[in-house]
């Protein structure tokens, strides 16, 4: 008879195995990298396989060396630098078996000097969930047929920078960091350390027989805020937590919380919505309407902003104009600069009222400000021909 593995002393076992070799930036960090190497026998249990991503900006920082130890516990490991989408999902298509794919070095993939790799994305994309195919011509000439190719597959990758925003959301991200003077780790030897992962990754093989009907059937309980693709992402990785039970279901909800959240400050948004976050909290606010010139003073003063250099010049009013007419005003119209009156004078300017149903849309709430510093803050008008007379001035 099988041996009846403790899935939670087994996990407790695959996150030492990691601390010893990895110093991740969060102690969240160490509990998803667990889950997510038991997750990797259990596919078929789940609708959707989140990847992970080790990131982070200089080199040094450890993400190889994390994947190097992720490839000692998974099953049927493949290691990937530079491979194309071609080879990728062929070997998913494998007959003896899906492989995990570990990608290092991804930057050169979808870093800035990479090119045109929309077909990798779109394999990277499709194998997030398990009825995830890739479409390919088979055939010489005019003797071709359309083969479904599956995607469905556990990916891990490593890189610097970041990555396209359709992958991240589909990820678990752990931001890397050169280890500091008292943070120790015991170096890898494949040699030595290759052949106590693999009896690990056996007994994570062998303990996901033992709970995969389980698994199957469980829809775990998402923390109070973890919704749309974040639940997508989490949602195997708790279930794995469920299933061993112990101490791992508390801490994997902590450590989802916890990255998320940080997924979350690190989240930037697209262009547009960076622009219509700024101008509802550090542009407009307290004031119904301004000039573009004053806008586009009070933008390009924001530190950490991007609009003082936008690929070498400042945000200028064509900008400004193209970017906010690519959303509507309330009425469904686009976002366009109107007239406004001061000082005996007609100047181009945005009003706040057309910029509301764009804000409740697309921007994250606003961050809870004192309501001393607020008020103090704001400007005090009793009529919006004031505020626009004196910006008006002030901007000429």
């Amino acid at each position: 008879m099988p041996e009846t593995i403790d899935g939670a002393a087994l996990l407790a076992e695959v996150e030492a195995f990691h601390r010893r070799f990895n110093v991740f930036p969060r102690e969240g960090a160490y509990v998803a990298v667990a889950l997510w190497d038991a997750h990797a026998h259990l596919l078929d249990a789940f609708d959707s396989t989140p990847r992970i991503a080790f990131l982070s900006p200089e080199p040094g920082s450890g993400k190889s060396r994390a994947l190097e130890v992720v490839e000692t516990l998974v099953p049927r490991p493949m290691l990937a630098v530079n491979a194309r989408a071609a080879a990728l999902f062929r070997s998913v298509s494998d007959p003896s078996g899906r492989p995990t794919i570990l990608y290092d070095e991804i930057d050169t993939v979808f870093g800035p000097k990479a090119g045109d790799n929309e077909e990798l994305r779109g394999f990277l994309n499709a194998g997030h969930r398990r009825s995830g195919v890739t479409y390919r011509c088979v055939g010489d000439g005019g003797n071709q047929t359309v083969v479904e190719f599956p995607s469905y597959s556990a990916v891990a990758v490593a890189g610097l920078g970041g990555l396209p925003d359709t992958i991240t959301t589909r990820s678990v991200i752990i931001r890397m960091r050169r280890r500091a003077r008292n943070e120790k780790v015991e170096p890898f030897r494949a040699r030595l350390h290759e052949a106590e992962g693999n009896k690990l990754r056996d007994r994570l093989a062998q303990w996901a027989e033992q709970v995969r009907g389980d698994i199957s059937g469980r829809w775990p309980q998402m923390p109070d805020g973890v919704t749309d693709r974040a639940a997508d992402v989490w949602e195997p990785l708790l279930a794995v937590a469920d299933a061993a039970g112990g101490d791992w279901p508390e801490r994997a909800r902590t450590a989802c919380v916890e990255l998320v959240n940080a997924a979350r400050a690190d989240d930037k948004g697209s262009i547009g919505i960076r622009l219509l976050t700024d101008l509802r909290d550090h542009v407009l606010v307290g004031i119904d309407r301004l000039p573009t010139v004053a806008i586009l003073d009070r933008l390009c003063a924001l530190e950490e902003a991007p609009w003082a250099d936008m690929a070498g010049r400042p945000l200028d009013s064509r900008g400004l104009a193209k970017m906010l007419g690519e959303y509507m005003t309330s009425d469904n119209t686009p976002i366009k600069a109107r007239n406004i009156k001061a000082a005996g004078a007609v100047l181009k300017g945005y009003y706040a009222a057309d910029l509301h149903d764009a804000w409740e849309r697309y921007c994250p709430p606003p961050l809870l400000r004192a309501a001393t510093s607020a008020t103090s803050a704001t400007p005090q008008v009793s009529a919006p021909e004031t505020v626009a007379a004196d910006l008006f001035t002030s901007a000429t």
